[in-house]
């Protein structure tokens, strides 16, 4: 098996980052190991190493709603395989996340051993799945699905700007820290809603989080800001 020489370690806890560079080293000990802390973090890190073999996701990390990292990296970086490294344990949601093109799922909890022979697994081009993921009945969550079809089809500015949307930031307060002028994003805005199919801010925060892996923590009243 020719080893991947670059990986993306996505996660925000610096200790599981360490381990899963342990956990890389046992099976391709000479890889390059980048790391991002949030799913903006993570688009500009893969934005300047696309050549990357294998990208690590947690799909907890700041930023991020459930899969939309994910669906995110598989719409615009379909030729690097993604595999899900989460403390959720629930075989619903693993099977839900190679339904969004992960390239394999492994809990937390798994010890080193079985995390690196996952790894390999993904890294050989076959799928990961826990044996009780493999044993769960599962039928795709149509919702979810046609959200990230949606969600596929922005630009990854546009993307930017939904994340930052997402954690209640004003359109002034998005321009200056994307060093952008407020028309521009404003531009993105409307062609956002256009895509997602929604007519306010309020509708894309409650849309994207369509993606949570627990809807019962959807928010309950996003800020808002009229357009």
């Amino acid at each position: 098996m020719q080893l991947a020489q670059k990986m993306i370690v996505a996660d925000d806890h610096p200790l599981f980052r360490t381990a899963l560079q342990q956990a890389v080293s046992q099976i391709a000990p000479d890889a390059e190991i980048v790391q991002a802390e949030s799913l903006p973090e993570l688009q500009t890190v893969v934005e300047g190493h696309t050549d990357t073999d294998l990208i690590l996701l947690d799909l907890n990390m700041p930023g991020a709603h459930g899969y939309s990292g994910l669906v995110f990296l598989r719409s615009h970086y379909p030729e690097i395989p993604v595999m899900v490294v989460s403390a959720c344990e629930d075989p619903a949601v693993m099977c839900q996340a190679i339904d969004h093109e992960a390239s394999g799922y492994i809990a937390k909890s798994s010890s080193l051993e079985e995390i690196s022979a996952a790894i390999g697994e993904v890294l050989k081009g076959d799928i990961y799945l826990p044996k009780q993921a493999r044993q769960h009945q599962h039928a795709p969550d149509t919702v979810s699905m046609d959200l990230a079809q949606k969600l596929a089809s922005l630009t990854p500015q546009q993307f930017r700007v939904l994340t930052m949307m997402s954690e209640g930031m004003l359109n002034k307060q998005i321009a200056y820290d994307l060093e952008v002028s407020e028309a521009t994003i404003k531009a993105h805005v409307t062609a956002i809603f256009r895509k997602l199919g929604v007519r306010t801010r309020t509708q894309a925060v409650i849309a994207v989080q369509t993606l949570d892996i627990e809807r019962n923590d959807l928010a309950s009243d996003p800020v808002g800001e009229a357009e």
